[in-house]
């Protein structure tokens, strides 16, 4: 139960950490000025609350952590077990990652200005933290720091991909009133910039799957099986941005309401699809893949 429990609190922290990243990253980039305001309300409550579990699920996984390393759920709650943690690498890497949890809560509810580009640089500090533990720190010297790295950039393109999808969306139903011409040049600009992340996406789980377990079968192991299931989802993911992008995007043009449904609902299931992929991602850090 304490491994399912971390498992779900993974999946929830990863999935907060991409939301609020990728829809970020249009307020403080991809979007023309015309309409940053614009989106930036949308998404405000939707990052304070990711914000908000991004930091509990966060607080709560260091306290299921000094349960594992202990003798249960009584060791949960035991600042004695917790202390003995914070020793760990994991627990000095952890503890940061609750630190940036926090601010970056504060400034979801204070609102600086600028709010969108200290998302994108809370989150992406929290990104390279994650980088210090688990299947990441396997290695060290020069191929551990370019694990790390590799790793880094694979978390950083998956959430530019998979957080950017709702807004995608909000651009598509905005596509059809005043603000047409500026949804269209953001959707076209993450169109540009999206290429770009699922190669990263690709290239880099590529290099992370040799980095992990060299040029061994990867089917071998339960973390492999996993693997494989993994790849098998985000190929389906990519096909659908293809379909999305190459098929229907074209006939817009020929003002088909009907195809811009079809976009949304396709575009959902590429979402709902990611977010299975984040829970396939949360269960490899209970395996060994050996």
């Amino acid at each position: 139960m304490l491994t399912l429990t971390w498992v779900s609190l993974r999946f929830i922290h990863f999935t907060a950490l991409m939301l609020v990243f990728g829809s970020a990253l249009y307020g403080a980039w991809l979007a023309p000025a015309s309409v940053r305001r614009l989106m930036s309300r949308r998404f405000l409550r939707l990052q304070q609350h990711a914000a908000l579990w991004s930091f509990l699920s966060a607080l709560l996984m260091l306290a299921i952590q000094a349960g594992l390393m202990g003798s249960g759920w009584q060791d949960v709650i035991s600042m004695s077990v917790w202390r003995a943690v914070l020793q760990t690498q994991f627990g000095g890497v952890w503890l940061w990652q609750i630190v940036l949890a926090l601010v970056t809560l504060i400034a979801a509810l204070l609102m600086p200005r600028n709010l969108s580009r200290l998302f994108v640089l809370l989150t992406l500090a929290q990104f390279a933290l994650l980088t210090g533990i688990g299947h990441a720190t396997l290695h060290t010297g020069v191929i551990g720091a370019l694990q790390q790295t590799n790793h880094a950039l694979h978390l950083i393109c998956a959430a530019a991909w998979f957080g950017g999808l709702l807004p995608v969306i909000y651009c598509m139903r905005i596509a059809r009133g005043r603000w047409q011409q500026q949804a269209v040049y953001t959707l076209m600009r993450f169109s540009r910039y999206g290429h770009l992340a699922v190669a990263g996406v690709l290239l880099t789980g590529i290099a992370n799957m040799l980095f992990i377990q060299g040029v061994a079968l990867p089917w071998r192991t339960a973390w492999g099986q996993l693997l494989l299931l993994k790849c098998a989802l985000v190929l389906l993911m990519v096909a659908i941005a293809l379909v999305n992008r190459y098929l229907l995007v074209p006939r817009m043009r020929q003002e088909n309401r009907r195809v811009t449904v079809y976009f949304i609902w396709m575009t959902k299931i590429e979402w709902g699809i990611g977010a299975v992929v984040l829970a396939i991602v949360s269960v490899f850090a209970t395996l060994e893949p050996f």
